[in-house]
């Protein structure tokens, strides 16, 4: 995409994404980022409305960003790969990497990462997100798989929406859950008190995530606990779970303040993803190794030696199927 200003005139009635679209020869998902980024006037006056409706003879500019390259030699670490081949990248995030670029994100992200090894991608996220088929936040680290071209990248975004593609985390909490088995299904939506959080709405999107108890601490005020995502919306095992008094050791956004709370990054990993793998459609299980600052937690504070077993991921997948979730 040319970074010059482009301009364009109407011969019909036409919504702007649409007609974008048809001009630029870029996918509908480009053309909305460039309008919800202030990119695009019309008739002289700045629009972030994709579907506004143009008229015969209007006049639409857009004035593209300017793509910032991050320096080779700021990205100073290195990401673990599960799985590789033509199509796809399996990788276990760190914890405290930004996935894609955004205008408040100053350091290197995971795109950055992908572009600096010279990995190939897919293009149906638009210029900042390529490959990206699903987000983790910064703080939470673990399984994630990246579409390395358009056909993989689509495939995989209908499982994501069809609900065939799972995601299992783990969480360290406080205090312990009550019920074997927890099902929180509320809708979430942006927090009217604090922008940076979300919050249970009822006119926010549908959400819905199970919670199994796995493990207590040796003094029982804090538990290990798996997760099963049914729906992907910002922040929502956090949300759900302050939704019922409960916070994840190190959340500092929706737990305790980091002056009660030292841990240094939230306990909260992608443990286990599976789906179906776009071109051998064999269903394909990958899990993600916790990271040192987790097993040391879970060593200081709980029971080990049981830990191996509670873990196995085929355990974690029986007790959620064992309920009528």
């Amino acid at each position: 995409m040319t970074q010059e200003d482009s301009t364009f005139t109407t011969d019909e009635a036409v919504r702007l994404d649409v007609f974008l679209t048809q001009q630029l020869g870029q996918t509908r998902n480009q053309i909305t980022q460039l309008i919800e980024q202030n990119c695009v006037s019309v008739d002289g006056k700045e629009t972030a409305k994709s579907g506004l409706k143009l008229k015969p003879s209007q006049t639409v500019i857009i004035r593209f960003p300017e793509q910032k390259s991050t320096p080779a030699q700021e990205i100073d670490f290195d990401v673990d790969i599960l799985f590789e081949d033509d199509d796809i990248l399996v990788i276990n995030k760190p914890s405290s990497l930004t996935v894609h670029p955004a205008p408040s994100v100053k350091e290197p992200t995971l795109v950055d990462w992908l572009k600096h090894k010279g990995i190939a991608l897919s293009t149906l996220s638009g210029e900042e997100r390529h490959g990206i088929v699903h987000r983790l936040d910064r703080g939470t680290s673990g399984a994630m798989v990246i579409a390395k071209n358009n056909e993989a990248h689509e495939a995989l975004s209908l499982q994501l929406q069809d609900k065939t593609m799972g995601r299992y985390y783990l969480a360290i909490i406080t205090p312990a859950m009550k019920e074997t088995i927890t099902v929180i299904d509320r809708p979430i939506g942006r927090s009217a008190n604090n922008r940076l959080k979300m919050a249970i709405s009822e006119s926010g999107k549908n959400a819905k995530t199970a919670f199994a108890k796995l493990l207590p601490s040796h003094d029982e005020t804090e538990e290990l606990i798996a997760c099963k995502l049914y729906t992907g919306r910002t922040h929502q095992i956090r949300v759900h779970l302050e939704s019922i008094s409960r916070h994840i050791i190190g959340d500092h956004l929706y737990g305790t303040s980091a002056k009660s709370d030292k841990m240094e990054r939230i306990l909260l990993h992608a443990y286990n993803l599976y789906f179906t793998h776009p071109t051998t459609l064999k269903r394909v299980n990958f899990t993600a190794p916790l990271g040192d600052v987790m097993e040391d937690y879970l060593t200081k504070h709980f029971d080990s030696k049981e830990l191996h077993e509670l873990i196995d991921p085929l355990r974690i997948e029986r007790l959620f199927s064992t309920e009528s979730l």
